[in-house]
């Protein structure tokens, strides 16, 4: 699978409709940003189970507004809508495997039921 860039009417959408997505925060005069693009997209290719999605934020100056974004690249990661990864910097593909196969083994329905649980004994 290759990485896709997405706008902010598609963002919400990719979000909830797939287990995983990382989402690359981009911007074309960022050397950074150019640098880590072919170790994104390698691991498109590795993991054509998760979706790599790119957010051009010159582009999509709101969504990155929404995001919080203040400096880039940043990384975002969703597991079944769950933001449970965001940072900026960009990763070594070493690094970027590793935190994709994370995610991949991460309970979140378990992490879910325990929030839950913290929140009603709380309340």
């Amino acid at each position: 699978m290759t990485t896709r860039d997405i706008t902010a009417d598609q963002f919400n959408d990719l979000i909830s409709e797939n287990e995983i997505v990382l989402v690359d925060f981009w911007a074309s005069w960022c050397a950074p940003c150019r640098a880590f693009a072919p170790t994104f997209a390698a691991s498109a290719e590795k993991h054509p189970d998760v979706v790599h999605a790119k957010v051009d934020t010159e582009a999509e100056q709101e969504l990155a507004a929404a995001a919080d974004i203040r400096s880039i690249p940043t990384l975002m990661a969703f597991k079944k809508g769950y933001l449970v990864y965001n940072q900026a910097g960009a990763l070594p593909p070493a690094a970027l495997d590793e935190l994709v196969q994370k995610i991949k083994e991460f309970d979140i329905d378990a992490a879910i039921a325990a929030q839950e649980a913290e929140e009603a004994e709380q309340a």
